[in-house]
């Protein structure tokens, strides 16, 4: 496959067991708690969490090497939850998030999924997220789930095929 810069990047479901993906994760949850004003408006995932049933987590790997990485919890059967997007330093602006985010719509899509919402920042630092969901067909919306009205928080959602 091939998008922008990047060649040969092949996406799969992830057991979350190799280090390079763990070592992702767990820079992208202390990266939220560093950028977040209060502890409880981070909602990213921790491993454990990201390790249950109702969560499917993607890696994006280059020559093997880690590119990014995304997942889905599922809210029903019809509604899910984007958790967990982030790109590798080392891939950072190469199209790795839209490639992902393409192949978990198209994923959600086949798993009878109607509906994707997502949470995140509403600081400067998330605009880049912001930018990319709007561009994906994402638009705001009220809280979701067992969300709260947070103004850290910014609520998007989107219907799908």
């Amino acid at each position: 496959m091939h998008i922008g810069s990047l060649t040969r990047v092949e996406i799969r479901i992830d057991d979350l067991t190799s280090q390079d993906i763990i070592d992702l994760l767990r820079g992208h949850l202390a990266e939220m708690r560093s950028v977040t004003p209060r502890e409880e408006s981070v909602h990213a995932l921790d491993l454990d969490a990201l390790r249950r049933p109702q969560v499917t987590v993607w890696s994006a790997r280059e020559d093997g090497r880690i590119a990014g990485c995304g997942a889905i919890k599922r809210l029903d059967a019809r509604h899910g939850e984007i958790k967990s997007m982030r790109t590798a330093a080392t891939h950072r602006r190469r199209g790795v998030a839209a490639l992902l985010l393409r192949h978990m719509t198209a994923e959600a899509a086949r798993a009878g999924m109607t509906r994707l919402s997502l949470e995140t920042g509403a600081e400067d630092f998330f605009e880049p997220a912001r930018r990319l969901y709007l561009a994906h067909g994402f638009e705001y919306c009220e809280p979701f789930g067992d969300y709260r009205p947070d103004p850290l928080s910014v609520f998007m959602t989107r219907r799908i095929a």
